[in-house]
């Protein structure tokens, strides 16, 4: 099943806080993503860009951009346990 996100907040250095609707709550480090895909590199670059992040629909994405998406179980695997 994939996770679904109930809560999303930005953080200092390219980080979201994000919480599932199971209760786990993580630390996701986007600056390796930064490092390895390019369209990536705009998080950066454009200012205020990383603070707009949005949860789609479904909530099993965030995204900035059409280019720029991130999806919630790479988040839910990746992420830094909080609990």
């Amino acid at each position: 099943m994939i996770p679904r996100i109930k809560n999303l907040q930005p953080k200092e250095d390219f980080r979201l806080l994000v919480e599932f609707d199971d209760g786990k709550c993580v630390l996701y480090d986007v600056n390796s993503d930064m490092n390895d895909i390019p369209s990536y590199q705009d998080l950066k670059n454009i200012k205020g860009l990383f603070n707009s992040v949005q949860v789609d629909a479904s909530r099993t994405c965030v995204f900035w951009t059409d280019d720029i998406d991130l999806p919630s179980d790479i988040i839910y695997e990746y992420g830094e346990s909080m609990d």
